[in-house]
């Protein structure tokens, strides 16, 4: 009898809040401002295994409120998943890790982000949404150009390198 591949698993396990920052330094004069200030939103993803297919993902946003050069306020989210992600190509695992989990973890963080900034006392804000299909992209395109990925028959996701 031959062995029959396993099927691939991919589960969620947990969702939480790793990490949450909040700093006002100017506050309570910042809220007489009168201009918008200028936003400024960084978006992070890590990975890392913590057993044998189970997986700990943290995406970090970090949203900056500047009027002219002083804060106004400053947002920090690091929002986690753990994924179970069994019998998965190893070829398939960045991607899987660098879009799929991101994709699942975005609309957490997007609340987060806009629950603390409206607490803090400041007009509502939405995170845009992202394509973390094209961050990635993006970064395998750098990493292309750095020479530190050897170039692929195509980037996982099937689309052609250019």
């Amino acid at each position: 009898m031959s062995e029959q591949p396993q099927q691939p698993v991919f589960s969620i396990e947990k969702i939480y809040l790793k990490d949450l920052s909040l700093e006002i330094p100017g506050a309570p004069q910042v809220f007489s401002e009168r201009e918008s200030p200028k936003i400024d939103v960084s978006i992070h993803n890590a990975a890392r295994a913590l057993s044998p297919g189970l997986y700990e993902v943290v995406l970090t946003a970090t949203v900056t409120a500047q009027h002219n050069d002083r804060t106004a306020f400053l947002v920090e989210v690091k929002q986690a998943g753990v994924f179970q992600i069994r019998n998965i190509p190893e070829q398939d695992m960045d991607p899987v890790l660098a879009i799929a989990c991101p994709n699942i973890l975005f609309p957490y963080v997007r609340e987060a982000v806009s629950n603390v900034i409206a607490r803090a006392g400041f007009p509502p804000f939405l995170l845009n949404h992202l394509s973390f299909e094209a961050l990635y992209q993006q970064h395998l395109q750098q990493k292309q150009q750095q020479g530190e990925l050897q170039p692929q028959a195509g980037p996982p996701g099937g689309a052609a390198a250019h």
